[in-house]
């Protein structure tokens, strides 16, 4: 059966459509998957994520491409989305104080603080102050990686993290004055 054939079918919702799909060309897309995700198991469920992706936006394949070319580039996608969901998460520090220095000015947080009650102010900003704070004071990214990771221009990581900043020392402030939450 011609894969044109089984993408209208796919379209219709055809189950059978469906595995014939997926047997076909989940070899060759673990293959892509396994270039950018080293992991094997991670490489695979970013192959089952792509296929429901691929076979829930189906209709959007208009046949200006292969089929096989247009799967590839959900598998792609895919791949790099759990990239940068990586990127994003958290790692554990092992020290019981922190102290965060700005290249601009030394910025720095009262000693009692714990590491402990940072991540927990950093939780407590909104969304996009969090991330790019997380990115640059914790995890150690610059500007431009920050803006590649999240989508954003290197200015409004800088303007992000300059009020995300601000934010967190007014949150972390009572630790200063030993006042508590």
């Amino acid at each position: 059966m011609s894969n044109s054939l089984l993408v209208e079918q796919c379209k219709e919702h055809n189950p059978r459509a469906q595995m014939a799909l997926y047997k076909q060309y989940c070899d060759g897309m673990f293959i892509v998957a396994s270039r950018y995700l080293k992991d094997t198991a991670t490489a695979e469920d970013a192959l089952q994520e792509s296929f429901i992706k691929a076979f829930k936006k189906i209709h959007q394949f208009k046949g200006d491409v292969t089929f096989g070319a247009w799967l590839k580039r959900i598998v792609i996608n895919t791949c790099l989305d759990t990239i940068k969901a990586r990127k994003l998460e958290v790692q554990s520090i092992n020290e019981e104080t922190m102290s965060i220095v700005d290249e601009e000015e030394d910025w720095s947080v009262p000693d009692a603080t714990t590491v402990a009650a940072v991540h927990e102010a950093i939780e407590k900003l909104p969304d996009h102050y969090s991330k790019v704070v997380q990115l640059f004071l914790i995890e150690g990214y610059d500007h431009q990686e920050i803006a590649v990771i999240l989508g954003i221009s290197e200015s409004a990581s800088r303007t992000n993290l300059h009020r995300g900043k601000i934010k967190l020392k007014e949150t972390l402030k009572h630790l200063q004055y030993g006042t508590g939450s």
